[in-house]
């Protein structure tokens, strides 16, 4: 073919097309899987850490197969739907637009040390967007372990400082039920008369200095995502006892 005909020149043109945009298309499927990859690696770095299990992303999917025992997705009756996947099948941000007697609600059981924790995960509001994260309880389903936050955009140096370790470590060792056995929470107060969060059993932590909607959306998050819970958790006390 005449390499200077206007059938060469097109058809040489149609091909570079092709495979520039087959490179294209392979590289952004690329970055979208590595990105996925990347996503459910910092979930398991963000569960584990909640039970004192610091981890690097690369480090994450094998310590967390070694410590997270059970997966369960939990109806709001406290029965185990075992045809979902709760870390993979649940998107708490979806799962909590549907009708609430359809909802499912993920629990992460580890075991470190002959010890069990249950881990919950958490959805709530901030000031500006939303606010999530996840919480464990120790085996006696009540005293927090740890717990771990992250946001979409709380204002820097004020309500983003949730992510800070200051703000987590406030919650360890927290009761979330009273000494009647009701749910009480978390409140995140400021003024508590308990600065150094030294009493475990008001159930509050100091708030963030500037940052009350912040706290608010906390609190709300915390003990409305844990009510979601108490028929299964009644189950496990009342097969314990």
């Amino acid at each position: 073919m005449d390499r200077d005909s206007n059938l060469y020149t097109f058809l040489f043109a149609t091909f570079m097309v092709l495979v520039v945009a087959s490179v294209l298309a392979f590289t952004s499927q690329s970055l979208k899987d590595l990105q996925r990859e990347n996503v459910r690696k910092e979930k398991m770095q963000n569960i584990l850490s909640t039970v004192g299990i610091n981890v690097s992303r690369d480090e994450s999917e094998t310590l967390y197969k070694k410590y997270i025992t059970e997966e369960l997705a939990l109806k709001i009756d406290g029965s185990v739907n075992k045809n979902i996947n709760p870390f993979s099948d649940i998107v708490l941000a979806k799962e909590i637009k549907k009708d609430y007697d359809k909802q499912h609600f993920p629990l992460y059981i580890a075991e470190i040390n002959d010890e069990k924790y249950y881990i919950i995960e958490l959805r709530g509001v901030g000031l500006w967007d939303a606010i999530w994260g996840y919480m464990s309880l120790k085996n006696d389903l009540n005293t927090i372990k740890g717990v771990s936050f992250d946001h979409k955009g709380e204002t820097a140096g004020l309500g983003a400082e949730i992510t800070k370790d200051w703000f987590k470590e406030s919650f360890v060792g927290e009761k979330v039920f009273d000494l009647d056995g009701n749910l009480a929470g978390i409140t995140v107060l400021k003024g508590n008369n308990d600065p150094n969060n030294t009493d475990k059993d008001d159930h509050e932590v100091d708030a963030i200095s500037g940052s009350t909607i912040t706290g608010d959306g906390v609190t709300d998050m915390i003990k409305e995502r844990l009510n979601n819970y108490l028929v299964y958790f009644d189950s496990i006390k009342t097969n314990s006892s």
